[in-house]
């Protein structure tokens, strides 16, 4: 069983590329995606102030996930427009997506984010302009209510 070497206190250990990622919808690699943002995790800050006291004290809220927005080359596949489709029409589909963050060699993986139970809940087509050269980039955003995040390799992940 191979095993990975854990960095050494104040050694210097290179981040990961923003570039080498792939993208999971129910465990199979989807479409080609240029761009993932909007990974985001907020914890309610609850403000009280105990009987007898001025002091205020703050306790953990509830934690809200930001939509996460996908970027992706406009292909002639319809599975992710179907999958916008069946929502806007009433039939929510929920899937569980993965954000995978491969080596700078782009092809192990070292972490992902499971953004579990998600639904499309906006889609932004590609600009299209006569003049340019550039590639059509259509945008799906997506609301889910986890984010979990395992380590490459890992069995067990951690829930937030």
């Amino acid at each position: 069983m191979p095993t990975t070497a854990t960095p050494q206190p104040g050694a210097p250990v290179d981040p990961y590329r923003a570039y080498n990622f792939k993208l999971l919808i129910n465990g199979v690699t989807n479409g080609h995606f240029t761009e993932v943002s909007g990974l985001d995790l907020t914890i309610g800050r609850l403000a009280y102030r105990e009987a007898g006291n001025d002091r205020i004290r703050s306790v953990p809220g509830q934690v809200d996930y930001a939509p996460v927005t996908l970027h992706f080359g406009l292909t002639p596949s319809r599975e992710l427009w179907d999958w916008v489709h069946s929502a806007a029409t009433g039939t929510v589909s929920r899937r569980n997506v993965s954000v995978v963050v491969l080596d700078a060699a782009g092809t192990a993986e070292v972490l992902r984010w499971n953004l579990i139970n998600a639904w499309p809940m906006r889609w932004r087509g590609a600009h299209l302009h006569t003049l340019s050269q550039e590639i059509a980039i259509v945008a799906l955003t997506l609301a889910y209510e986890g984010l979990e995040l395992e380590a490459g390799g890992a069995t067990a992940p951690t829930t937030a």
